[in-house]
């Protein structure tokens, strides 16, 4: 191939930008490292007993891309009353998501939140009827 060819060009290009981008996060992560030490001298100054290896690094939520945090369960119910008859988990999250073009795996994750949110608001708002799995939700009346 030769050097001056598009393709080639383009890869380089690409190549050199994964490069800045690994020495500009390994700088940030330099940065955040040394923040955390000044952080943990702090804490001996107030508590020297204190043991910072027992504090655990904080989980980032993700959020997902098409419904904001809280509105999943009730986007769920407005499915259950629409459908007036006992729903799954996973028919609910189909109907959620049918114009959305949802691979498997956000799928998945979509019924695992509703599923979840069912759970939790089992007795209160909704029910499960009949036996066996999957588990059919209705409205409590």
């Amino acid at each position: 191939m030769e050097p001056n060819h598009p393709v080639l060009s383009a890869l380089i290009r690409k190549h050199a930008d994964l490069g800045g981008l690994i020495q500009a996060n390994k700088k940030e992560a330099t940065r955040l490292a040394n923040d955390m030490r000044h952080v943990e001298a702090v804490i001996r100054m107030f508590a020297p007993d204190y043991n910072v290896r027992a504090i655990s690094a904080k989980r980032r939520n993700v959020g997902n891309p098409w419904f904001k945090r809280g509105t999943l369960f009730r986007n769920a119910l407005d499915i259950l009353r629409e459908a007036g008859e006992p729903l799954t988990a996973r028919v609910m999250a189909d109907r959620l998501l049918a114009a959305k073009g949802a691979t498997s795996t956000q799928r998945a994750k979509i019924q695992a939140g509703i599923l979840a949110s069912l759970r939790d608001n089992e007795g209160k708002i909704v029910e499960p009827v009949g036996e066996g799995k999957p588990v059919r939700w209705v409205l409590r009346p």
